[in-house]
């Protein structure tokens, strides 16, 4: 099974934005701990290249680390080269979905309307982060897969646990959830890692029972 496979079968992307640098490894372990083997790094993150390659050695096969927020090929390139197997986009960016999938990297990039998903999965993306998910909806997702059934569609923005059965219902073939599971605005100690880990937990499950 490839990594692309392997994403979507897992259902989850965390999406680590805002930690410390310190923080980013004991999150990552307490999400793999948890049941989510799919970690976005957003590129913001201070040391960000060095981050992902000590997470990629870390934890090897275990996760698959990507880069998140990328705008740009030259950043895409250098999280790449710093072992990030996808690369995540909030926006179309045809010239880097072009160098991700130059080198034969998973390509996220975030859509909303149906051109911008059509546009981007024309370029090569592999999946479509439709982002901001909560601006219309599961509606809207169930409605942009009757004409483009073909398309994965990865939503991205206000998913939680209450929600989230909707979005697979409506056809998502995995999730993007930023700080609904990885809070990074409280302070990083045991009991958040522990906290972290249920949650994880508690999201993989929620996506195979909605499944």
């Amino acid at each position: 099974m490839n990594n692309l496979e392997l994403i979507k079968e897992n259902g989850v992307v965390a999406i680590i934005r805002g930690a410390k640098p310190e923080n980013i490894l004991p999150i990552a372990r307490a999400l793999r701990d948890g049941g989510v083997k799919t970690l976005e790094i957003t590129v913001e993150t201070p040391k960000v290249l060095s981050l992902i390659e000590q997470v990629s050695s870390e934890m090897g096969d275990e996760v698959i680390v990507g880069a998140g927020t990328v705008l740009d090929p030259e950043t895409a390139r250098a999280t790449i080269m710093a072992g990030a197997k996808f690369v995540f986009s909030p926006t179309v960016n045809i010239e880097t979905i072009r160098m991700t999938k130059r080198y034969g990297v998973i390509s996220i990039p975030g859509a909303l309307t149906p051109t911008e998903i059509l546009t981007a999965y024309e370029n090569g993306a592999d999946v479509i982060k439709v982002f901001p998910a909560h601006v219309f909806g599961p509606g809207y997702l169930k409605d942009i897969k009757g004409p483009l059934p073909h398309i994965p569609l990865m939503p991205t923005g206000g998913i939680n646990l209450e929600n989230l059965a909707a979005y697979i219902g409506a056809g998502a073939v995995a999730v993007g959830i930023g700080s609904n599971l990885v809070n990074t605005k409280k302070p990083i100690d045991e009991a958040a890692l522990n906290l972290l880990r249920d949650t994880a937990s508690q999201y993989v499950q929620a996506v195979k029972q909605a499944r």
